[in-house]
């Protein structure tokens, strides 16, 4: 999976290290291009209904960004 500037994404752990599990890195893949699907629809959604589509954005970010781990010692 890259993201929109071409680069693949290179997973980390907390202490920095690369995951290099090929089942890991597929399933990290799969999830992002899942999440990317649905923002899409999402957005898409939101311009039709007559939404700005940067304050969309910026909500989305936000929600992203108050998203909690279920994991906690590891979202530090």
């Amino acid at each position: 999976m890259t993201v929109s500037s071409g680069k693949k994404i290179i997973w980390l752990s907390p202490k920095g290290e690369v995951i290099a599990c090929v089942e890991k890195n597929k399933v990290l893949s799969e999830n992002l291009e899942e999440i990317r699907q649905v923002c899409q629809d999402a957005l898409d959604d939101a311009v039709l209904m007559g939404c700005d589509a940067q304050q969309f954005r910026a909500v989305l970010g936000e929600l992203l960004r108050q998203l909690p781990s279920s994991y906690a010692a590891q979202d530090e």
